[in-house]
């Protein structure tokens, strides 16, 4: 296994997040990688991101979005959080994802499901500037909604059990 370093672009905020992950599993088109929370801790109101916590992170070339499966350092699942995103960009070294800002988070139980920052999409104006970008968030929105609902994809694994990703 081999580390990597990610780099989620933010241009509404003008800026880059940058951190290191140790890839997992490496197809074509899917990257499974595992990074640990090295940030101080933030608190979301529904989920809370902790120092050592463990995120099996999903990026994909074809698929507008990333998720990441969070857990706690001592391995209680937090649930999952996705980011709405262009598709990434893979090289030998770097994974870059453009963040959109809409994103969702999926309680552990699947039940929860929480459409985020709908407002930061909107400001964006994608609708007008890029439509085909807009009509693409939106059915990523859908698409991940469906997916968590039937246990499906990533909502279907864990840390103990991850295997090759279906398609």
């Amino acid at each position: 296994m081999n580390t990597i370093t990610i780099q989620i672009i933010k241009p509404a905020k003008q800026k880059v997040v940058t951190y290191t992950a140790t890839v997992l599993q490496r197809t074509l088109d899917t990257l499974l990688v595992r990074a640990i929370w090295t940030a101080p801790l933030v608190d979301m109101g529904y989920v809370t991101f902790a120092p050592q916590d463990h995120l099996y992170e999903y990026f994909y070339t074809h698929r507008w979005y990333n998720v990441y499966d969070l857990y706690s350092a001592t391995g209680e699942h937090k649930g999952w959080y996705c980011n709405i995103t262009r598709p990434a960009v893979f090289a030998e070294t770097v994974i870059q994802s453009e963040d959109l800002e809409i994103d969702l988070f999926v309680s552990p139980d699947r039940q929860t499901i929480l459409v985020l920052d709908e407002d930061e999409f909107a400001a964006r104006q994608f609708d007008v500037h890029e439509p085909a970008a807009h009509a693409a968030g939106l059915a990523a929105v859908v698409e991940l909604r469906t997916l968590a609902q039937q246990g499906r994809g990533p909502f279907g694994l864990n840390q103990a059990t991850w295997r090759p990703i279906s398609r």
